[in-house]
């Protein structure tokens, strides 16, 4: 695992803990003009003074602001996933924060309703990007682009009602990794696998297990159990509850809310209630009525050729093969997968309690000829990281062993016990950044030794470089290490290459 920079290892030990699973939710429509918004804040300016007393200065409900300290844990999680995509060959991409909106309509089945909608000036009907795969698919067909493997990160948003605790915003940050082409089966989809299994891995949140599934074996489920076509949509979303509600909550759903049979639920629930490892993607093989659908049979072939797969990048015992697993989005078709965290049990006997998804995606090999004019299809198969429920881990953890973060990377302070001393230190600092050292100094003219020395101590700085009159006369500098206080007169001309081994050596 790569140093994880400006922490301790014991921080990053302690920092990596378990997330609490983040339960789903629904929240409001915003839509606002350029006259609208020029109209209230003129309201606001001619309001009385005494009024604006009662103004509550706070951000949107759903979002958040990010403090330094935050920002440290952002960036090492986002450096340590991006390393990832890199090390497997993805090239980078950004596109618009909006799309228009009609890009976005019927990609998402019954979640489209949580996509924000927007009012342009310029007549278009725009809407904010739920997602960062469909605005790849539309790059991918604009561009007639037929084979790319790519990472993402951005923001999304999405009209959910936030439960900001547990990582659950309107406003977040994805990261995704997709592979676009035609390849033979399964090879693309093992890697994403893997992929998944070195950053959960390497982020070290705890025990893992990523569930795999695929549309086609629950669409075969649907079929034979005799669920209507038109509905599959429909149960498959009921199904996709079924990590967050009991069978009977979900089948009571199917039953009196969407009009499907109870024979017919009791029947998926024989299914969709099973799961194991490569044993029952056989066992499926033999079942005597999924055996007689072809889509399942598809489905089960290529489950059975990606578990060879990935046995051979060894990560089979991390992966299990779960008939509940559905993903609701509409336009996966194939193979699907999410990774969820494992609580560790109090005694050994117990199961492990299953704490939040962090990570998930599958194959949608039908969502590029959506764009395309003449339905030229390109295969995708990716996967996308949650690293805002991964950041809720880190932040709880920050909070109940109160770990201190550098905020910045300041190698070097340079102070002065003297007065009248600033050109100097501006030279000196110059000579340091144009060396490509991190430094800082004190934006006054005449500031006090010992409120220079405790602003390094408190920055976490590991040295200072003094400079005053006998300094300047024997052309010497000052070095000294903050943690051990320790002080060597180094020349002027030797000062660079001495701070440049020790911090090498640090």
């Amino acid at each position: 695992m790569p140093q994880l920079g400006l922490l301790h290892g014991r921080a990053w030990a302690v920092l990596f803990g378990q997330l609490r699973r983040p339960p789903g939710a629904v929240c409001i429509r915003a839509v606002h003009s350029h006259s609208q918004v020029a109209e209230a804040a003129l309201a606001t300016q001619m309001k009385p003074r005494q009024e604006k007393s009662n103004f509550i200065i706070k951000t949107p409900k759903g979002t958040r602001d990010l403090s330094p300290q935050q920002m440290v844990v952002r960036e090492k999680i986002l450096d340590m996933v991006v390393s990832c995509f890199k090390r497997h060959g993805a090239k980078g991409l950004d596109t618009p924060a909006f799309e228009l909106k009609e890009m976005l309509t019927e990609k998402y089945g019954e979640d489209s309703g949580l996509i924000y909608d927007l009012k342009d000036q310029g007549g278009e009907l725009l809407s904010l990007r739920y997602d960062l795969t469909v605005p790849f698919a539309r790059y991918l067909a604009m561009n007639k682009v037929k084979k790319m493997k790519r990472y993402h990160v951005g923001k999304v948003w999405r009209r959910e009602s936030p439960t900001i605790v547990q990582g659950r915003y309107r406003e977040f940050c994805q990261c995704d990794f997709d592979i676009a082409g035609q390849f033979d089966p399964m090879i693309p989809d093992a890697e994403c696998l893997k992929i998944m299994c070195e950053i959960l891995s390497g982020l070290q949140l705890g025990d893992f297990l990523i569930k795999v599934n695929d549309r086609r074996i629950l669409d075969g489920i649907f079929a034979i159990c005799g669920v209507p076509e038109s509905k599959f949509h429909a149960i498959c979303s009921s199904v996709d509850k079924l990590d967050k509600m009991s069978w009977k909550d979900v089948r009571h759903e199917m039953v009196a809310k969407k009009g499907l049979a109870a024979e017919v639920a009791d029947r998926i629930g024989d299914y969709v209630q099973c799961h194991g490892g490569v044993s029952l993607v056989k066992q499926m093989f033999q079942d005597p009525r999924l055996s007689q659908n072809k889509q399942a049979l598809e489905g089960l072939g290529d489950l059975k050729l990606l578990f060879e797969y990935l046995t051979l990048f060894g990560i089979a015992e991390k992966i299990s093969f779960d008939l509940s697993l559905a993903r609701g989005l509409d336009y996966y078709t194939g193979v699907i997968y999410e990774a969820v965290l494992l609580q560790t049990p109090a005694h050994a006997e117990e199961e492990p309690l299953n704490v939040g998804s962090v990570a998930a995606g599958g194959r949608y090999d039908g969502l590029v000829g959506m764009f395309d004019p003449k339905g030229h299809k390109v295969p995708c198969v990716g996967l996308s990281i949650g690293v805002e429920r991964i950041f809720s881990i880190v932040e709880q953890r920050m909070k109940t062993f109160g770990e201190k973060i550098r905020t910045t990377e300041t190698q070097v302070f340079v102070a002065t016990p003297q007065n009248n001393f600033l050109q100097e230190r501006l030279k000196l600092i110059a000579e340091l950044w144009d060396a490509g050292i991190k430094a800082e100094l004190m934006y006054k003219n005449n500031p006090k030794l010992l409120t220079q020395l405790h602003y390094c101590e408190n920055m976490g700085i590991p040295l200072v470089v003094i400079i005053g009159e006998q300094e300047l006369k024997e052309g010497v500098i000052k070095l000294r290490s903050v943690a051990s206080r320790e002080e060597v007169a180094i020349t002027r001309e030797n000062l660079v290459a001495e701070i440049q081994k020790r911090l090498s050596e640090s």
